[in-house]
């Protein structure tokens, strides 16, 4: 891949990121994915730091979807590479393949990120900042985002969980990937040993502070597993996971 957009580096699965699998584990996937996805902004000079200072501006990633060829073994090195894939108006879509040390696909991705306005939170036209607005690298990641449709009930409640203050960012909300950790954990240990997953999608639909209490529901249809979490009435995340087996 050789275009000025891309972000490479190499990286490996330290024993802060893999799970009880001894793998890559599944949410701390998306850690690592937005991990790459920052600093592919820092390369583009559009993270947030100076976003705020030149447009007075902030980035959000409203949706994540993740496939899962291979999770990469604990321990195990691989490349990593981030870039936009295209400007649309006021949202761009950044995608991400890791490849192992022959080449081979071990996990794709693509997150849809919006920029906005620091007081009014309201959408910026990615055309009035200086991100990219053309020569953007083919695709790696084509699937479209799903529309969820489903309900949950308290019947389909299993656990609740206070947000704490390690699981708040610098904007003082909890940091995206903490939801999806807490998406994963309505799975047990065992069930993850015996189940590979295949995809994963997030949507992220509301901000939470430290200490809210937050309510985790799980509801599997058709051998997929659809997760909701809400703080009081308010849906605030929503998150999709299939597997191989």
């Amino acid at each position: 891949m050789d275009n000025e957009l891309i972000y490479t580096r190499k990286r490996s699965v330290a024993s802060s990121f893999m799970d009880c699998t001894a793998k890559l584990g599944v949410a701390h996937s998306v850690l690592m994915l937005q991990d790459n996805l920052t600093e592919c902004f820092g390369m583009l000079k559009a993270d947030n730091y100076r976003y705020k200072d030149v447009y007075n501006a902030f980035w959000v990633f409203t949706k994540t979807k993740v496939h899962f060829t291979r999770r990469p073994d604990w321990t195990e090195e691989f490349e990593a590479s981030t870039f936009p894939a295209d400007n649309v108006g006021f949202r761009t879509n950044i995608n991400s393949i890791f490849k192992d040390k022959d080449g081979n696909t071990l996990i794709t991705a693509n997150s849809e990120c919006c920029c906005l306005d620091f007081e009014k939170h309201r959408p910026v036209k990615l055309s009035n900042t200086d991100f990219p607005q053309d020569n953007f690298p083919l695709p790696v990641f084509e699937d479209k985002f799903e529309k969820f449709d489903f309900e949950t009930t308290e019947d389909d409640f299993v656990y609740s969980q206070q947000v704490r203050c390690s699981m708040i960012d610098m904007s003082n909300h909890l940091n995206n990937t903490e939801y999806v950790k807490l998406g994963t954990n309505v799975l047990s240990a065992n069930f993850l040993q015996t189940h590979e997953a295949k995809d994963l999608e997030v949507h992220y639909l509301g901000e939470c502070k430290e200490l809210q209490l937050l309510k985790i529901y799980k509801k599997e249809i058709d051998g997929r597993i659809f997760i909701r979490i809400k703080e009081d009435c308010r849906t605030v995340f929503e998150m999709c996971i299939s597997f191989y087996n």
